[in-house]
C-alpha cells in the first residue's frame, strides 16, 4: 500500500531524527512549534502557508502506515505517552495520550464534535472571553471540518455501538451519530493503533505533510527542555536529543532561536515546559485547572457475539445526561462506546485470577459503555494541577472529590440500565468489589450501595484540557483569547491546555477550530499580510 510519509521523506522533506545527531546544533527560524498534535499540526500548516520558516519539535518518533500493524504490543510503547500507562500522581486515573508525530490525532478514535454553545457562554461569563462564541467560531470549525473530512459516519454501527442504540431506544433516550475525520475508511476498528490504510485524517496525514512540502523542518525524538528569555521576550528554546528508545537523553543539545514560539505539547506537556522555563506566573495559575473528563466504564456480557474490536470504534453517542441540570450544577456526562482490544480490556477490567480469566474467556461477547464526566463547571470541580517531578518531567495531581463520585454513580446506573434494556445477561461497573449483576433491579440496588473511591472504582481518561487557560486578564488566565501569553510578547499556546474548563465532548475538533483562528491571526501579524476577518 502507498505510504505518503515514506514518499514525502524520499522527496526531500527536512526531517531530523535527533537520536542520529553526531553533534549539537543551534539554528534559527521564524517560528518554533513544540508539539505536532492537533494544535501544533494546524499551526504549522497555517504559518508555513503564510511563507514563514517553521520548525516542529516532537518528542516521539515519526511513524507511518507501514509501521501500523494493528497490534497493541507494538502501538502502545511506540505511539503513546509512557507506553499507554501514564497515570495521575496517585495512580488512580489512567491517561491515554499520543506521543508521536501527529500526537493523539494519530491514535485517537476519530470522534469529532464542536464544543457546545453553553460552554462558550460559561467562558464569557466566568473568564471574560467575549470574543469566543458558538456563532463567532462556527466558520472556523466549518473550515476544519471540510479540510479534515469531518462528517457523520454513514455506515451502520458495529454491534458494540448498536448496544447503545438498542438500549437507549428502549428507554426513550435520544442518541446521535458521531462525526468522524476519515476518508475512505475500511471500518477496521484499530484506530487506536494508528491507521494502516491512511483513512484517518490526522495531523500525520494532513497538516504536517502540507507544512513539510512547503519547506518546514521536523525534529523528532527531541525533548523541549526550557525557554530562554531576553527581557519580556523568548529568545531561544533549549532541547535535548533522545536515544532511539525516545526516553533517555542522548547527550546532544539543540538550541532553536526564532521570532515567535508556539507551545503545543498538550495539556500536561505545555504547562510543564512553561514551569521548567520559569515563565512569569505572578498569580500562580500555570498548571492549575487541568481537566480530564474523568471516565467511568460499565461492561456487559451480551447473548450474541459483539467482537468489540471490529468496526468503527465510536459511532454513537448520547448527550441526554449532559443536560439534566444547569452547566454549573451536578456534573453531567456524555455516553459513548469504546472499542475493546485484549490488552486495553484486560488492564481495565476488574478482578484477578480465575474471576478475571473467566471474563476474558467471554471477550467476544463483551460490550462496554463509557461516561465522560464534564468537569470544571461546578464550583467544587476545580480539576487538577500539573507540577514537576524531581526529574523535571510532568506530574498531574487530580483529586477525585465527592462531586465527581456523585456523578460517577449516576453514570454507572444509567449505563447499566441501557445495557440491560439492550438485552445484556450480565452487567458490571469497572469496579473492584462489584460482583456483577444479572438484572437491572439487582444492578440498581448494587450500584447504589457500591463504595466509590480511588483504585476501587476504575477511572480513565483520554482527554486532557486546561493548565494554560484563556481569560480576559492575567488575574484569571495564563493566555488571552488568541492564545498569547500575558507576560511574554512572542509566546503563544496552541493546544487543549487553552481551555479554561473541560468541554463535555471529545476535544480534537475544538482544538482544530480555535487554533486555526489563532494561528491565522499570528500568521497575519508575523507575515505582515492582512488580518483574517475575526469577529
Amino acid at each position: 500500500m502507498f505510504d505518503p510519509i515514506k514518499d514525502g521523506l524520499a522527496s526531500g522533506w527536512k526531517h531530523i531524527d535527533s537520536s542520529t545527531l553526531a553533534r549539537g546544533q543551534t539554528l534559527e527560524f521564524d517560528v518554533v512549534i513544540v508539539g505536532t498534535g492537533a494544535g501544533g499540526g494546524v499551526t504549522a500548516d497555517i504559518l508555513s502557508d503564510a511563507g514563514l520558516r517553521v520548525v516542529l519539535v516532537e518528542e516521539g518518533p515519526l511513524r507511518s502506515s507501514s509501521d501500523f500493524k494493528m497490534r497493541e504490543a507494538n502501538a502502545y510503547p511506540d505511539l503513546y505517552q509512557e507506553s499507554a500507562s501514564r497515570k495521575t500522581a496517585d495512580k488512580a486515573i489512567n491517561i491515554l495520550q499520543g506521543r508521536c508525530v501527529g500526537g493523539s490525532t494519530t491514535v485517537n478514535w476519530t470522534s469529532s464534535f464542536r464544543p457546545p454553545a453553553d460552554v462558550f457562554e460559561f467562558w464569557q461569563q466566568q473568564f471574560g472571553l467575549r470574543q469566543l462564541s458558538a456563532e463567532s467560531m462556527s466558520s472556523w470549525f466549518a473550515v476544519m471540518e471540510h479540510k479534515l473530512w469531518v462528517r457523520p459516519w454513514d455506515t451502520p454501527p458495529n454491534p458494540n455501538n448498536q448496544v447503545l442504540v438498542t438500549g437507549s431506544e428502549k428507554l426513550a433516550i435520544p442518541v446521535g451519530v458521531i462525526k468522524r475525520n476519515v476518508k475512505g475508511c475500511w471500518n477496521l476498528g484499530y484506530c487506536g493503533m494508528g491507521c494502516p490504510t491512511n483513512a484517518k485524517q490526522s495531523m500525520l496525514l494532513t497538516t504536517i505533510p502540507a507544512a513539510l512540502n512547503r519547506g518546514a523542518t521536523l525534529y523528532t525524538r527531541l525533548r523541549a527542555e526550557r525557554l530562554r528569555f531576553d527581557g519580556s521576550r523568548v529568545s531561544a528554546l533549549d532541547c535535548m536529543a533522545l536515544q532511539p528508545d525516545g526516553i533517555h537523553p542522548a547527550g546532544k543539545r539543540v538550541q532553536l532561536r526564532a521570532r515567535h514560539f508556539v507551545i503545543a505539547g498538550g495539556a500536561i506537556g505545555s504547562p510543564a515546559l512553561l514551569l521548567r522555563s520559569g515563565v512569569p506566573d505572578p498569580y500562580r495559575l500555570l498548571g492549575k485547572r487541568t481537566f480530564l473528563h474523568p471516565v467511568v466504564i460499565s461492561s456487559a456480557l451480551m447473548p450474541e457475539r459483539i467482537d468489540a474490536y471490529a468496526g468503527a470504534p465510536q459511532s454513537i453517542y448520547s448527550d441526554h445526561f449532559l443536560h439534566q441540570a444547569p452547566i454549573d450544577g451536578p456534573l453531567g456526562f456524555k455516553i459513548e462506546t469504546p472499542p475493546l482490544h485484549p490488552v486495553l480490556f484486560s488492564t481495565t477490567l476488574q478482578g484477578f485470577g480465575e474471576a478475571h480469566a473467566r471474563l476474558m474467556r467471554e471477550f467476544t461477547q463483551a460490550n462496554a459503555l463509557l461516561a465522560l464526566l464534564r468537569d470544571g463547571f461546578h464550583p467544587e470541580s476545580r480539576g487538577g494541577q500539573v507540577r514537576l517531578g524531581s526529574d523535571g518531567l510532568p506530574v498531574l495531581d487530580y483529586p477525585l472529590g465527592d462531586v465527581i463520585w456523585e456523578a460517577a454513580r449516576r453514570a454507572l446506573l444509567a449505563m447499566a440500565e441501557i445495557q440491560f434494556a439492550a438485552g445484556a445477561r450480565w452487567v458490571s461497573p469497572a469496579h473492584e468489589t462489584a460482583p456483577g449483576y444479572a438484572s437491572w433491579a439487582e444492578a440498581r440496588k448494587g450500584i447504589n450501595e457500591l463504595p466509590l473511591k480511588p483504585f476501587v472504582c476504575r477511572v480513565v481518561s483520554a482527554h486532557v484540557m486546561g493548565g494554560c487557560g484563556m481569560a480576559d486578564g492575567p488575574q484569571r488566565g495564563v493566555v488571552d483569547h488568541r492564545g498569547r501569553h500575558f507576560w511574554l510578547a512572542n509566546l503563544s499556546v496552541h493546544d487543549g491546555s487553552l481551555f479554561p474548563t473541560s468541554l463535555g465532548v471529545n476535544p480534537q475538533l475544538s482544538i482544530y477550530g480555535l487554533v486555526a483562528r489563532n494561528a491565522s491571526l499570528l500568521a497575519a501579524e508575523l507575515s505582515g499580510k492582512p488580518n483574517p476577518v475575526i469577529p
